[in-house]
């Protein structure tokens, strides 16, 4: 009864497992869940104060697609000042949230048959987005560090597209200054786009984040993806935003206008806050997240479980594939510890030996967590 390519979707593994130990909660058992890809922090009172405003000024009807002219202005003026990408407020789209950011690019920049990189374990809903534009992925090798290698191998004749993601979900991987310019000489030399999801870029801990798009010679072939779910945890305000060129923003604002319309009226107001507001909320919450990041990694280390430092995001990939791998793992912890994660597998074929587990939860729950696996483990 439905198309044979919404058949080939599958479900959103993080959603499902988040979905499951809401269900397990509420039945009266406590599960602790390390699946959630959002921040357990509440969005700050200034931002919900200028969506409340908004709403008594009666900012509620219809706008334009690709959103309230200050709102694009305002990105505009962010992507310059912090990310080095000189873009006017014209080709800044918003839309509700950075997954729709994604999915509407890539309906935009694949033909049938064409194929995207996805440089290792990658989130769960790009090879989706990528399959339901009609493309295929080709899947590009990493090392221990979750960094590319031999990346021109994964270049053929039907490449279009790359994607990177850095802060990495579900790696916690940030690429330096040498991987991006790796990434913009195969764009140039072999005529592609480049997909930049920097959905992350805030949270990330002693490092640089670069933006690819502010490279030389990637001005006219970088789409660069962000929005406030992550930063402002304003995960459930669905407010995220696209910029690129003139050619591409031109379809992507076609899709979204047959399709979500524009994102909601007076959430756009409250964007407007996030980005030109007090900003000591952000930093605090990365301090905490990075808090939790090392009390994580060192009680993992101490029941036996290897695990990478990640350098952003809010998520570590230990290697369990001692332990039967990242599905069989992420089972018992669900069966036997009342923890939920998400299996490595469903970040794609690099990610079977590992569990994705979410930091986004507090220090106490965590230490539990790791108790819990310990008693595991046995």
């Amino acid at each position: 009864m439905v198309s044979e390519r919404l058949a080939s979707i599958p479900e959103s593994t993080t959603m499902k497992i988040s979905a499951m130990a809401k269900k397990l909660n509420a039945a009266g058992l406590d599960v602790i869940d390390l699946g959630v890809g959002e921040p357990d922090f509440d969005t700050p009172k200034n931002i919900c104060d200028a969506a409340i405003a908004s709403i008594r000024r009666g900012d509620t009807h219809y706008l334009p697609t690709s959103g309230i002219p200050e709102l694009r202005e305002a990105i505009a003026e962010k992507l310059r000042h912090e990310n080095g990408i000189e873009v006017s407020p014209d080709l800044v789209s918003v839309v509700p949230g950075a997954k729709m950011a994604i999915f509407a690019a890539m309906q935009a920049l694949l033909e049938e048959g064409d194929e995207c990189v996805l440089i290792g374990p990658s989130w769960v809903s790009y090879e989706p987005g990528v399959n339901f534009a009609g493309g295929r992925v080709r899947w590009a090798q990493v090392d221990e560090k979750f960094e590319p290698v031999d990346l021109a191998d994964s270049i053929s004749s039907k490449t279009r597209l790359i994607l990177v993601n850095s802060p990495s979900n579900p790696t916690g991987a940030v690429f330096d200054r040498s991987i991006l310019e790796e990434i913009r000489d195969l764009a140039v030399d072999h005529d592609l786009m480049v997909l930049s999801d920097e959905i992350y870029e805030k949270i990330i801990y002693g490092q640089e984040h670069l933006s690819i798009g502010s490279f030389s010679g990637m001005e006219n072939r970088t789409v660069t993806v962000n929005g406030f779910s992550k930063a402002y945890a304003m995960t459930g305000w669905r407010l995220g935003y696209l910029a690129g060129p003139q050619e591409v923003m031109k379809w992507v604002n076609r899709i979204l206008s047959h399709s979500v319309s524009h994102a909601t009226t007076f959430v756009q107001w409250a964007g407007i806050e996030a980005l030109e507001g007090p900003q000591e909320s952000v930093k605090a919450m990365v301090a905490e997240f990075q808090a939790r990041r090392d009390l994580l990694v060192t009680g993992l280390a101490e029941i036996g479980i290897h695990c990478l430092l990640p350098g952003g995001a809010f998520y570590v990939f230990p290697d369990v594939s001692e332990f039967g791998g990242g599905d069989q793992f992420a089972e018992r912890m669900l069966s036997e510890a009342m923890l939920a994660a998400t299996p490595g597998s469903a970040f794609g074929p690099g990610g079977a030996g590992h569990v994705r587990i979410s930091y986004a939860a507090s220090r106490e729950r965590l230490q539990q967590a790791l108790e819990r696996m310990g008693k595991m483990l046995g």
